[in-house]
């Protein structure tokens, strides 16, 4: 039986970092999707506070893939 995955696109953020962004966006995909098997990181990102110089929030665009489920 031949496999076929399905690819999403999705922004993760968090004040802690890059992984733990791509992580949140692992977590939220969970909710919906079943059988995550893999997850590209395509960009990040991250908003600078102006006063302090200082990263306030950092993103990630991640593609997330999963198995297509046949009954």
């Amino acid at each position: 039986m031949p496999h076929v995955a399905k690819i999403i696109e999705i922004i993760g953020s968090s004040e802690k970092g890059w992984e733990d962004a791509t992580q949140v966006a692992i977590d939220e995909a969970r909710k919906t999707i079943h059988g995550i098997t893999g997850v590209e990181v395509v960009d990040m990102t991250a908003k600078v506070d102006p006063d302090t110089n200082r990263i306030k929030l950092y993103r990630v665009c991640v593609k997330i893939a999963f198995g297509i489920e046949h009954p």
